[in-house]
């Protein structure tokens, strides 16, 4: 599970702080999305065929489930506020809002509905 806990600030001065939350060199963003969720909503039940994203968490707490589509054991974490998560394609993920939060998703795939659905294979994996 890739997940990067209590992401800090890398500057700082009497301006403000700048927090690099993604900067591996590879990784090819085509979508962003700000996804509020209320306490006890669940978030995901599905995998990607081709999409992979990280989800930043900027405000909140959440449970994050993952599973391989191919089958094994479910994992799961709880993610706080300047946590993020990476959900790699064919990974079955799920969130469970704790209380109320926000957080950003950062695809690797454009997410027109149409396109979101195909690539989208619904699996119930947390209830």
């Amino acid at each position: 599970m890739k997940i990067f806990k209590n992401i800090k600030p890398e500057f700082v001065d009497v301006r403000g702080a700048i927090t690099k939350i993604l900067d591996d060199g590879a990784t090819v963003i085509k979508s962003i999305l700000l996804i509020e969720s209320k306490p006890g909503s669940i978030r995901g039940n599905h995998y990607h065929k081709k999409d992979s994203h990280y989800c930043y968490l900027l405000s909140g707490k959440m449970e994050y489930f993952k599973k391989s589509a191919q089958g094994g054991e479910i994992e799961s974490v709880v993610l706080n506020s300047g946590d993020m998560v990476f959900s790699p394609s064919m990974t079955i993920h799920a969130f469970r809002a704790l209380e109320d939060s926000v957080f950003i998703a950062l695809a690797t795939e454009y997410r027109s509905q149409d396109r979101y659905e195909e690539d989208t294979v619904r699996v119930k994996l947390v209830e």
